[in-house]
C-alpha cells in the first residue's frame, strides 16, 4: 500500500511540476518577456536579463521537482561551470537534464531548433535571450563560436536528441567537434546520469519510474583541442575528438553504473 501511495504521489507531482512548467513558459512568453524588451533598448543587456531570467526559472522547477519528492540530483565538479566562455559538451539520458544543467550555468546558451521562434509562447524568450538558432545553415558554426567567444557558456548535447531507451550512449555528431575545432575551443565534457531511466526519448511523462530518480552530474576537466589540431586538416581533427568524446563518454558512464 505504501509503495501504491508512493507512487500515485509521484505521477501527481510530475503532473503538477509539467503544468508549473508550461504555465510558467506562457507567463514568461506572453507577459514577463514582452515587458522586459520594452523597458531595456540595449540588446546585450536585454540578453544577459533575459538569460538570467530563464536560468532563475528553470532553477526553481529543479527545485519544486524535488520539493515534491519527485527527484534528487547532485553535482560534482560544479566550479568547474562558473568560468565564462565555455564550450559544454554533454549526454543526453532525460529530459530534465536541459533544466538542470541551464538552471546551473550563467550566461548559458544553447542550439534551438528554429520552428521554436515562430512558436507564440517560445519566440518572446528565445530571441531575448539571443540563443542560437538552427536555421543558419553554413553560419550555424561560426554563430557557436562567436557566442563562446563573447562570454557566454554554450552547451550541447553531442548525441543531437535524447539517449534511446537501454542504451549508454547515443552515436555522437560531429557538429559539437567542428565547432570545438574550428574555434580552436577547449571542450568541459559533462557526465549526466539518471537512475532509474525516466523521461527518455519517447517515453511519457505519466510513466513515472518505481522510485524517485536521481540526476548525478559530473563535470570533468577540460579537453584541450590543440592535441586534435596538430598537423590534422580541421575535418580529420573533428573526427579525432568526436571519436575521443565518445570514448570518453562510454567510458565515465560504464565507470558511474559500475559504481551505482
Amino acid at each position: 500500500m505504501r509503495e501504491r501511495l508512493d507512487h500515485a504521489w509521484r505521477v501527481f507531482g510530475t503532473a503538477v511540476s509539467f503544468a508549473a512548467f508550461g504555465l510558467g513558459g506562457v507567463l514568461l512568453g506572453l507577459l514577463v518577456f514582452p515587458l522586459l524588451r520594452l523597458a531595456v533598448r540595449d540588446p546585450e543587456r536585454l540578453g544577459r536579463m533575459a538569460r538570467r531570467l530563464v536560468q532563475a526559472s528553470f532553477a526553481s522547477h529543479v527545485w519544486l521537482m524535488r520539493r515534491l519528492g519527485v527527484m534528487s540530483w547532485e553535482i560534482h565538479g560544479a566550479e568547474r561551470l562558473r568560468r565564462p566562455g565555455l564550450l559544454v559538451l554533454a549526454n543526453h539520458p532525460t529530459l530534465i537534464d536541459v533544466v538542470c544543467l541551464i538552471g546551473m550555468i550563467e550566461e548559458a546558451d544553447c542550439v534551438v531548433k528554429s520552428r521554436l521562434a515562430t512558436n507564440p509562447f517560445t519566440r518572446g524568450p528565445l530571441r531575448a535571450a539571443g540563443y542560437v538558432f538552427n536555421d543558419n545553415g553554413a553560419g550555424l558554426v561560426q554563430d557557436c563560436i562567436d557566442s563562446v567567444r563573447s562570454g557566454k557558456n554554450l552547451v550541447i548535447f553531442p548525441e543531437g536528441t535524447r539517449t534511446p531507451r537501454g542504451e549508454v550512449l547515443g552515436p555522437l555528431q560531429r557538429g559539437a567537434a567542428n565547432i570545438a575545432v574550428r574555434g580552436v575551443l577547449d571542450v568541459t565534457p559533462v557526465i549526466i546520469r539518471c537512475t532509474p531511466p525516466t523521461l527518455g526519448k519517447g517515453e511519457k511523462w505519466y510513466r513515472v519510474p518505481s522510485r524517485r530518480f536521481h540526476i548525478k552530474i559530473e563535470v570533468l576537466p577540460d579537453i584541450p583541442v590543440a592535441p586534435f589540431l596538430a598537423g590534422s586538416a580541421e575535418a580529420l581533427a573533428a573526427r579525432r575528438l568526436t571519436e575521443h568524446l565518445e570514448t570518453t563518454f562510454k567510458s565515465e558512464l560504464a565507470r558511474a553504473g559500475a559504481g551505482s
